[in-house]
């Protein structure tokens, strides 16, 4: 039961909600997919205030959800909980760090999925599961009841199969949402960064000007923002308040992934020296970013720059995504085609509290793809 930490079958006809377990629901253990955690965890008094709004909605909370250790890893891999199995191929990571609400999703068990986006944990498992995932404007939905990792870069936001169950989940967390149609022609900033972390493939920029052209977008190329700079600053933003979040487990370190003891390393060695610069290109970042929103509605680029990874390989999969989080800015994922057996993913950023404009223009690219 990899993709479930805790299943429930609660009765009624409201919409299936999987609930990641770093957001608390009450009666139910908060673990972080974390053996040092789970090991003193008691039920949470409360729901977290994101689950709350969707428990008056009507939804039903059917479980929580595994994800990689402490929220803290992309690839959706847990050696203690499992590892959720990618639904489009077992051979695949799932995409982390929102993996369980994500194959939940993919595979029918749920009809939205929550998560949480630090680096892109809930882009990454949309794409590579083949689904829909938005990652909101940084303060939007209320924090509390979760789990941190990096305060100043955490965000909720739904999963869902397609863009009707991610507006129903942004309806969940935040009563009255509604994206009404996109009126008028629309040009796309298509962005092209500088130096990302990984080369994006060819065959995958193909696939996004292919879907944003049947969409029936015009596309002004954005050449001139340094994603290798802003990824740099965005993990000394994780990797100092993820130490700083989880000191109080330092002294059962030895327990933790390896992966997340180098995490730690590295964030004790960073100071305010450090933090203070990355906060400079975040605010930098942001400004350019907003600068290109004023001339085009929204800005359009891959989710991946390659196709998932098999299990036990390596890959930078927050190449294309941890830069919007270090700008606060909403971002959708959604699955267009590729040549090939698994879909590609086409990522919409759209300015500060833009969530129903990215919803309206991917509805158009959704509409597009399946007509094709």
């Amino acid at each position: 039961m990899t993709t479930w930490l805790t299943r429930l079958d609660p009765p009624g006809d409201g919409p299936r909600l999987a609930v990641k377990d770093c957001i608390d629901v009450a009666g139910l253990p908060t673990t972080v997919g974390c053996p040092v955690i789970a090991r003193h965890a008691g039920p949470a008094a409360a729901d977290a205030p994101a689950v709350a709004t969707a428990r008056r909605a009507g939804a039903r909370i059917t479980g929580k959800t595994n994800l990689t250790e402490l929220c803290w890893s992309a690839d959706g891999v847990n050696d203690w909980s499992g590892t959720p199995v990618n639904p489009l191929d077992s051979r695949l990571v799932p995409g982390g760090s929102s993996s369980g609400s994500a194959v939940a999703v993919a595979a029918g068990e749920a009809d939205v999925g929550y998560g949480t986006d630090t680096g892109g944990s809930v882009r990454i498992p949309a794409a590579c599961c083949g689904i829909a995932g938005l990652k909101t404007t940084w303060g939007r939905i209320p924090a509390a009841g979760v789990y941190p990792l990096a305060p100043s870069l955490d965000t909720v936001g739904p999963l869902g199969a397609d863009l009707a169950a991610v507006e129903l989940g942004m309806r969940l967390l935040e009563p009255g949402f509604t994206a009404p149609a996109y009126d008028g022609q629309m040009t796309i900033g298509r962005l092209r960064p500088l130096r990302p972390a990984a080369e994006i493939e060819p065959g995958i920029d193909a696939a996004i000007d292919a879907a944003l052209a049947a969409a029936g977008f015009a596309a002004e190329d954005v050449p001139d923002v340094d994603f290798g700079a802003a990824i740099r600053a965005a993990a000394v933003l994780i990797d100092r308040e993820g130490y700083l979040s989880n000191a109080y487990l330092a002294a059962a370190a030895d327990k933790l992934t390896e992966g997340n003891r180098r995490n730690m390393d590295a964030g004790a060695r960073l100071g305010d020296a450090d933090v203070a610069a990355a906060r400079a290109r975040a605010g930098a970042l942001r400004e350019q970013l907003a600068a290109w929103l004023r001339r085009c509605p929204v800005l359009a680029l891959p989710t991946l720059a390659t196709p998932p990874p098999r299990l036990g390989e390596r890959a930078w999969l927050t190449a294309l995504t941890a830069p919007i989080n270090l700008a606060g800015l909403p971002a959708l994922a959604l699955p267009v085609p590729v040549r090939g057996n698994l879909p590609a993913s086409l990522q919409l950023v759209g300015p500060s509290g833009g969530e129903e404009l990215l919803i309206a223009a991917g509805r158009i690219v959704e509409a597009a793809v399946a007509a094709g």
